[in-house]
């Protein structure tokens, strides 16, 4: 059973070690954005995994949840999120749905917030969650991410939750004039890459290493 039904005390721990990893897993790694640490305490980690890991939502690393794919470490969520430097105005395309939990970190940090899920079963089961926990605006699909969603192009900010040795051409064709795009790139040996769209095409700055499961479906080889 999830802890919204389990009484206040059981919810009261859970609001403690929400706020302890905050400290302890976030803030004490750099991430300082004050906004990204208000969104990672406002989205409750455990109302994302399977109820038999509930326990286990605060811990520091990804979780299962199916189909071989996991809820990222909160770490990441949060780091990934203040990479792109979101005021609140944006519109935000993130590929990879996973279980929700970033798009609904993303939701209260940007405007508007369109996520796409390769595996329909997960894209379902998200899209009914962020619904229930008050996330009805976010726009969801099933789809190739590599792709991404081009009638609801050009965003500001574009970010994915899975690798491929390159970006995808069709993610870059997407991101608006002075946009970022946030990308895992790399085989084994992943990097995160940030690109800024300027007038005259790209700047791209490399990040820190990563592992990330590798994108399905489409061409995710990129250029």
């Amino acid at each position: 059973m999830y802890p919204e039904i389990l009484g206040k005390k059981y919810g009261d721990y859970l609001a403690f070690i929400r706020r302890a990893m905050i400290k302890e897993q976030i803030e004490a790694r750099g991430v300082g954005d004050p906004r990204v640490l208000a969104a990672m305490d406002k989205v409750w980690r455990h109302s994302f995994v399977p109820e038999d890991l509930v326990t286990r939502a605060y811990e520091d690393y990804p979780l299962p949840i199916g189909r071989g794919q996991q809820i990222p470490q909160a770490y990441m969520v949060a780091l990934t999120c203040g990479m792109l430097e979101l005021k609140g105005t944006e519109r935000v395309l993130e590929i990879g749905t996973g279980s929700g939990y970033q798009t609904a970190v993303l939701a209260e940090l940007a405007a508007e917030v369109f996520t796409v899920e390769i595996f329909p079963d997960l894209a379902g089961e998200a899209r009914a969650r962020l619904e229930r926990l008050g996330y009805a605006g976010v726009g969801c699909r099933t789809g190739d991410g590599a792709q991404g969603w081009p009638e609801e192009g050009p965003f500001d900010a574009i970010i994915a939750t899975c690798a491929a040795p390159g970006i995808p051409p069709a993610l870059k064709a997407q991101l608006a004039p002075g946009g970022r795009l946030l990308f895992p790139a790399g085989g084994t040996g992943q990097k995160l890459l940030l690109l800024r769209r300027t007038g005259s095409g790209f700047e791209e700055k490399t990040g820190p290493a990563v592992s990330f499961a590798r994108m399905l479906g489409g061409d995710g080889a990129g250029s």
